[in-house]
């Protein structure tokens, strides 16, 4: 399929459909670092700009994605909601599919989309695509399927010539999460949370964040089998977002460096857009067996619509499962140790918390700050006893 990507970030969801065959004829993108590597990885491919401007896409297209701006949708947002500053710039996306009526449409958001305003965005999404005509579907797909990152999105497939059900919902396998310990496995989690959330993930890393609005970086920690506790190295960040080595690098042409994990945070995982694109290429065929009542006002992880009638889906987040590697031998480079400040502030805000920690997790945290401590002469020697008192 010839492709029209909007809000195209780095070209995570193009890269995938490049790799299943398809081909990427435009962009549309207007941050600075995301425009750099653009176009040093997509040379070939014009950059249209700002949405708001753009008057029409190209003739021939066949398909148009858009992983529109999460900002108010996602819970670690504004969660202004679909009319939101940002996100209400998919209003520009019907726009222009209006005036070249493509035959697919995918669009790419934060889980969090289903549930935001009592279910109000998704409505108005659905019903905005149901009033061209379109059949779709959705799903909440995990990145874990495919790297070691558990990383929920939802996936939209719209379509005036075929079933989009047959691309986004044919397939589903039983995930095989290994049987881990803290002495055998890395254990990934999130240092800033500690208190309502930990985002802990057995032998993978919970969702790479986009980092702050100032481009301080956001990266988990994880707990290595030996005790040590690290914070991946930004080209680690990348391959476990499925990009090669230094795929943003060119981002650092036009701003910092920690620019770079928002682009990362913000993308989407590049073998989950290629597994969409070879069905894109090849659909399947959808087991109507999966069908159930939706019921009015809620949205469930995945649902289809015929044309007809909507209905939810019972079908989990994983469409596949690839084998692979343990986390501790996925990583290539060092990582920075977490640091004595902010382990130690963890630990004291675990002591507040009413959240339930696997059996000798804070005991390995505290004995890496000791280990810190010593080697870093740190002046927060005290801040986990004083907390713990």
């Amino acid at each position: 399929m010839r492709t029209a990507a909007l809000f195209a970030g780095i070209g995570g969801l193009e890269l995938g459909l490049q790799r299943a065959g398809h081909e990427t004829v435009a962009f549309s993108e207007i941050w600075d670092p995301a425009v750099a590597v653009l176009a040093a990885r997509f040379p070939e491919v014009a950059n249209l700009g700002d949405i708001r401007e753009v008057k029409a896409l190209p003739r021939g297209i066949d398909l148009v994605t858009a992983g529109f701006p999460c900002q108010d949708l996602s819970q670690a947002g504004q969660t202004a909601g679909i009319g939101g500053r940002r996100s209400g710039l998919v209003d520009h996306v019907f726009r222009l599919i209006d005036k070249r009526r493509p035959p697919w449409l995918v669009l790419e958001n934060v889980s969090f989309m289903l549930h935001l305003d009592q279910g109000r965005a998704m409505h108005r999404l659905v019903g905005e695509i149901e009033a061209r005509g379109y059949a779709w579907a959705y799903r909440v797909v995990n990145s874990q399927g495919f790297v070691p990152q558990r990383r929920e999105r939802v996936l939209f497939v719209a379509s005036l010539v075929g079933n989009p059900a047959d691309v986004l919902l044919a397939d589903e396998v039983t995930p095989a999460v290994p049987e881990t310990r803290l002495d055998t496995h890395a254990h990934g989690f999130y240092w800033t949370e500690g208190i309502r959330g930990l985002g802990w993930a057995p032998d993978a890393i919970p969702t790479l964040k986009n980092g702050s609005t100032i481009g301080i970086a956001s990266p988990p920690a994880i707990l290595l089998p030996d005790g040590t506790v690290m914070t991946p190295e930004i080209r680690d960040a990348e391959r476990l977002q499925g990009f090669p080595v230094d795929w943003t690098k060119p981002a650092e042409t036009v701003g910092r460096a920690s620019w770079r994990w928002s682009l990362v945070g913000n993308a989407v995982t590049v073998p989950v857009a290629e597994w969409l694109g070879e069905r894109l290429a090849c659909p399947g065929t959808y087991d109507t067996d999966r069908d159930r009542a939706l019921v009015p006002g809620r949205w469930p992880r995945a649902a289809r619509y015929d044309g007809k009638m909507r209905r939810a889906v019972e079908i989990s987040a994983f469409p596949v499962w690839n084998d692979r590697a343990p986390l501790t031998e996925f990583l290539q480079f060092p990582g920075d140790l977490l640091s004595a400040r902010a382990t130690a502030g963890f630990l004291e805000r675990t002591t507040r918390s009413r959240l339930r920690f696997v059996e000798g997790f804070r005991e390995r945290l505290h004995e890496h700050l000791m280990r810190v401590q010593g080697r870093l002469g740190s002046t927060h020697s005290r801040a986990y006893a004083e907390a713990a008192q």
